[in-house]
């Protein structure tokens, strides 16, 4: 853990519980104000955040725009190009960041990021790959989680 530098996040089912809603116009997601805290708590203190998603959405967009998400990456079925993409944009390679997701999607990076984790609600072939399983679920404090653990012991403990 003192090597990360960086949390990068899936959105659905990660920062979401994978519920949509539909406004009339727009689907839409409900966001966790607790997770929210956490990576403003983590970028306050030093730590670069980035967000992969296979979703192209605008209530995504404004969600990562809010918290001052360093880097954002969208309609990204296949994360790898992406991920490659981050590391050459940040200059931070994967044995200094810490990877959230939950679904197949998520699992090469999981394996190639130095801590890997993953929601108790996520698909077997993830729980049977992740570092580490949340006690709280997808879109309801899990990312908290997480970035209270890398404030507490990440490469910027206690900022």
């Amino acid at each position: 853990m003192k090597n990360i530098k960086m949390l990068v996040l899936d959105v659905d089912g990660v920062l979401t519980d994978t519920r949509l809603w539909f406004d009339g116009k727009e689907w839409r997601r409900f966001f966790s104000i607790r997770d929210g805290v956490g990576i403003k708590r983590l970028i306050d203190s030093g730590y670069k955040t980035a967000v992969i998603t296979g979703s192209k959405a605008e209530d995504i967009r404004a969600r990562v725009k809010s918290l001052g998400i360093h880097y954002f990456y969208e309609g990204a079925l296949d994360k790898g190009p992406s991920f490659l993409q981050l590391q050459k944009e940040s200059g931070i390679a994967p044995h200094e960041m810490a990877y959230i997701g939950d679904d197949i999607f998520d699992i090469p990076m999981i394996q190639e990021a130095a801590f890997g984790a993953t929601v108790p609600e996520a698909v077997d072939e993830v729980l049977e790959i992740a570092d580490y399983v949340t006690r709280r679920p997808g879109g309801c404090g899990a990312v908290r989680e997480v970035c209270d653990y890398i404030y507490k012991h990440g490469a910027f403990a206690g900022r």
